[in-house]
């Protein structure tokens, strides 16, 4: 897709918007109608890792709805939030295309490493969720019922949220490598400090870990928490290694100036 020039008057920034955002608009309708006629399939995909905690009807997981009104709203949430996931590389291109005229040309080159890199580390985030998340998460919530003698009722509605707020946690919290990188590479942190303040970040994303998730599980905490340390590592790694050049430059400065001091 085309990229506008760097200066415009505003209104042809404004219509060059509005552009941008009537493709995303479009693209995500269609792709909402076309999961919205898949959900019944999409819906027993997403509920495949926690299977064995729900009710089995015909072979298959079953959820309950009390109206036809939840039903309804249900399954245009999961064709929602199926076709964000599925148009996402359409929507992160038109806004990063509107803001990539105003970047300069040795900063352009990162454009479609960054554009790829988001893409697949969001991908990465969902199918770990889905993989490694979901089970344990469901296992925990469900075993604080049994203490009480208390039944869980599972509503689909309810349970339909909280699965697509761990996808999208997931994979939000999995752009994290992108997030790091640049502040490095834009100077924004020099890599020594981030280097060096190691204890400080792990507790940081610790407090991440506990926000982001949303069944204050310490297992599913602790799962992310072990994961984004991974990604913050190789981002680090990967820092290194583009801008070796320019973190030897930090290090002796930092060190000219703690000798001055």
């Amino acid at each position: 897709m085309p990229i506008g020039p760097a200066r415009m008057p505003l209104f042809d920034h404004l219509g060059e918007l509005r552009m941008r955002l009537v493709r995303i608009v479009a693209c995500l309708a269609v792709a909402v109608v076309v999961f919205y006629m898949a959900t019944p399939t999409m819906g027993q995909f997403l509920l495949m890792p926690i299977a064995e905690f729900l009710p089995n009807v015909d072979g298959m997981a079953s959820l309950q709805a009390i109206d036809p009104f939840e039903a309804f709203s249900v399954r245009f949430q999961i064709s929602l939030w199926a076709g964000i996931v599925a148009t996402s590389p359409v929507i992160l291109w038109q806004l990063l295309a509107f803001f990539l005229p105003a970047l300069k040309p040795s900063e352009r080159k990162w454009f479609m490493p960054t554009f790829a890199a988001a893409v697949a580390l969001f991908i990465i985030g969902t199918v770990f969720c889905y993989l490694i998340i979901l089970n344990p998460a469901f296992q925990w919530l469900t075993d604080q019922a049994y203490g009480m003698s208390a039944q869980v009722l599972p509503q689909a509605s309810s349970y339909l949220d909280i699965i697509i707020k761990f996808e999208i946690g997931f994979g939000f919290a999995f752009e994290l490598p992108v997030v790091v990188f640049y502040l490095v590479i834009f100077d924004i942190i020099p890599y020594k400090k981030m280097r060096g303040q190691w204890r400080t970040i792990y507790v940081v994303l610790m407090v991440l870990c506990a926000m982001i998730t949303p069944d204050a599980s310490p297992i599913t905490m602790l799962l992310m928490f072990a994961a984004l340390v991974v990604l913050y590592e190789a981002s680090l790694l990967l820092a290194r290694i583009v801008l070796s050049k320019r973190i030897q430059k930090q290090n002796a400065e930092l060190a000219a100036e703690e000798a001055e001091d």
